[in-house]
């Protein structure tokens, strides 16, 4: 469904000139999948046993990117973010299912600290894939405008809406970022019965938290944009991205643990 979407959207937002945002139809035929992959996620994360591996990781990344569109669609037009989004979504959707990964067997799966900790940090993680979109939606736009190719362009929310919504998405995925940080200090002992130890996953993590508040300063006090904002946003994505994925596909795929 993600995949015929996507075909969708790209014929009639990408290659033709005229959208006027989403019909009633296609805003419908969105939750359907959006539905049955959140109702997925859940029979495979929660079910008998807590099952979080890289490619749960991805998969919920992905599902709360798409939420994330859906609920901004209703208020902002942003229109080219589906042919962006749903691909995505849609190679994420099948991977837990390719991928299972390794229960955790741990007391601390089932502690409502570290469910809360997770939950953050999934939140932060669908935001900053949407925030992701929005800069590269922007330097393709801004590129199409410098080719002139209007009729690319003419299907897309003008570059300082996308700019605006840009940074209200790297604040709000800030924020999220934050508590996760904050939470994963507070209840690393209480959980783990030791303090928060700096491993790749906590440099990584906190790598990426710098670069974000950088570039919310930069914006603020020089009013970093365009480019800028694109190169920043990446890096910090990545820098999360090897936070919790990478390192949990070394472990899961490569070296074969939990």
């Amino acid at each position: 469904m993600y995949v015929g979407l996507a075909w969708h959207f790209w014929n009639t937002r990408w290659r033709r000139e005229g959208s006027t945002g989403l019909r009633g139809w296609e805003r419908t035929a969105i939750l359907v999948p959006l539905v049955l992959h959140g109702w997925l996620l859940y029979q495979g994360v929660f079910g008998k046993e807590l099952r979080f591996g890289f490619a749960q990781a991805l998969s919920v990344m992905m599902f709360l990117g798409v939420a994330v569109y859906w609920l901004e669609s209703l208020f902002y037009n942003v229109e080219g973010m589906q042919p962006l989004v749903l691909p995505l979504a849609a190679l994420a959707a099948p991977l837990p299912a390719l991928f299972p990964g390794l229960a955790s067997s741990g007391a601390y799966a089932q502690a409502a600290e570290f469910k809360l900790h997770l939950a953050l940090a999934m939140i932060a993680y669908g935001l900053f894939v949407i925030a992701l979109l929005h800069a590269t939606l922007m330097a393709v736009a801004e590129r199409s405008l410098h080719r002139r190719n209007t009729s690319f362009f003419g299907n897309l929310p003008p570059l300082l809406t996308l700019e605006t919504l840009l940074f209200r998405m790297i604040g709000a995925a800030f924020v999220f970022l934050t508590l996760t940080l904050i939470t994963g200090i507070a209840f690393s002992e209480t959980l783990f019965g030791r303090a928060l130890s700096f491993d790749h996953k906590t440099v990584f993590a906190v790598a990426s938290w710098l670069i974000f508040g950088l570039l919310l300063a930069g914006r603020w006090r020089y009013g970093w944009r365009g480019r800028t904002a694109l190169r920043w946003t990446l890096s910090g994505f990545v820098m999360l991205l090897l936070a919790y994925v990478g390192s949990r596909f070394v472990l899961e795929v490569l070296l074969g643990r939990a």
